[in-house]
């Protein structure tokens, strides 16, 4: 039995298509693992930025208008004394339903954004942006008022937490007035730190005689592993018929222009 010896051209010829077809294969799944990589950063472009831009833009409109119909008489609440007293406190609303406005002039005159009670993802967090911890005090209320926010994302609502100085006032719109808290300090805990929601934060057998807020994110930005807090204590409120503090009035009286 005898065998017949191939060309040495054919053998080329045959390597050399076997070489470009693996090439080929190659090359197409680089091209596909490149636009993956495309498309995934500009996913995490739109998540983290443009959206977050968007976004906040959306919920600072609606934070103005549920104040603007606050202030045509749309919403029911307390007698609104001339005399400051003893702050209104009104009932804890239903899950979802906005009832609040934070105002925070370090972050800038144009920042307002809306506080709905619950703090679950999809139906607060990810949609009205603040969210009011349920079974926390509510606004001037003895105790702790306590909100939740994204750092990024979804209008990144506290992305600007950490900027907060000694000194700085927060303000608190509800149908009743303003609640005007002074932030004194920050901390970093785990996310199993939940006793920074406590009525005295970090206290659970203590009995709250003073009336706080506490703001609270995730930590760093882009990561969950730990959350920022910040906390304020109460100072002073202001009737709606008294109209608002003189550091907010431009934000307050820019939503009728």
């Amino acid at each position: 039995m005898t065998f017949e010896a191939t060309p040495p051209e054919a053998t080329t010829r045959a390597h050399r298509r076997k070489t470009k077809r693996r090439v080929s294969v190659l090359g197409v799944i680089g091209e596909l693992l490149i636009t993956a990589g495309v498309v995934v950063l500009l996913f995490l472009g739109w998540q983290l930025w443009l959206n977050d831009i968007i976004v906040g833009g959306q919920q600072q409109a609606e934070a103005g208008e549920l104040s603007q119909s606050w202030e045509r008489g749309e919403g029911t609440g307390s007698t609104k004394p001339v005399d400051p007293g003893e702050p209104a406190v009104m009932a804890a609303p239903g899950n979802a339903e906005k009832f609040a406005v934070l105002i925070v002039p370090r972050w800038g005159a144009d920042y307002e954004r809306s506080i709905a009670e619950g703090t679950g993802a999809k139906d607060v967090l990810n949609k009205i942006g603040l969210g009011h911890y349920t079974g926390t005090q509510m606004p001037g209320e003895v105790g702790n008022f306590a909100v939740a926010s994204h750092r990024m994302a979804y209008g990144g609502g506290f992305k600007d937490l950490h900027q907060l100085q000694i000194g700085d006032h927060i303000y608190v719109e509800t149908q009743d007035g303003w609640y005007d808290y002074v932030y004194r300090s920050t901390e970093y805990v785990l996310p199993s730190g939940v006793g920074v929601i406590d009525p005295v934060p970090q206290a659970p057998d203590a009995t709250a005689v003073d009336r706080m807020i506490t703001l609270t994110t995730c930590n760093p930005f882009f990561s969950t592993a730990e959350r920022l807090i910040a906390y304020g204590v109460y100072e002073t409120w202001y009737p709606r018929a008294g109209g608002p503090p003189a550091e907010i009035a431009g934000t307050v009286n820019a939503r009728s222009n």
